[in-house]
């Protein structure tokens, strides 16, 4: 039996969906309909915002204290990379008619894994500062991992999907700076 061919209105329905207004979210692909509650892809794209903030701010921490020059410089790499991974999620929020959250929570901060690198920079050594943001970057890894594993539309899940391959790079060489020490 031959593949069903998609209706007119299949079409036209997927092409209101992805309409500006951000209404609802929906690519119609093959025939198979991949959709995500705006509400709840907004507050996905949030949570990893105020994930991408927190690495922002720990990273900028441990720059500021840590000894080593090429810690200091990756970890400031680190930083602005976070920064730019926020801006870019808080412009994907607005284009869904969402309010973008600007800064990383101190609650959610301490879930995330970067609570605790103030307290360690205060008296730490550099390798107490290294596990610290490996410690953080594990954790940014789980919630990105959690955000792709909801069924994200094409238009958001490449940025999500980039980002979260950037990170996993990152604590890879956090990883080997660990190993180094």
């Amino acid at each position: 039996m031959p593949p069903k061919k998609e209706s007119a209105q299949k079409r036209v329905n997927a092409k209101l969906l992805k309409t500006r207004t951000g209404r609802a979210i929906a690519t119609i692909l093959w025939g198979v309909t991949m959709a995500v509650n705006r509400g709840e892809l907004i507050e996905c794209l949030n949570d990893l915002i105020e994930t991408c903030r927190d690495g922002e701010s720990g990273f900028q921490t441990a720059a500021d204290h840590v000894k080593d020059a090429e810690l200091k410089k990756f970890f400031t790499q680190c930083s602005e990379q976070r920064a730019q991974f926020a801006s870019e999620l808080q412009s994907e929020v607005r284009q869904l008619g969402g309010t973008p959250t600007k800064t990383g929570s101190v609650s959610a901060a301490f879930h995330r894994g970067w609570m605790n690198i103030k307290s360690i920079v205060t008296g730490g050594s550099d390798d107490a500062i290294v596990t610290e943001c490996e410690r953080g970057e594990d954790a940014a890894i789980e919630n990105y991992q959690r955000v792709l594993k909801q069924n994200l539309p094409p238009n958001v899940l490449p940025a999500v999907k980039h980002q979260f391959t950037e990170i996993k790079r990152s604590l890879d060489r956090i990883r080997d700076l660990e190993q180094a020490a």
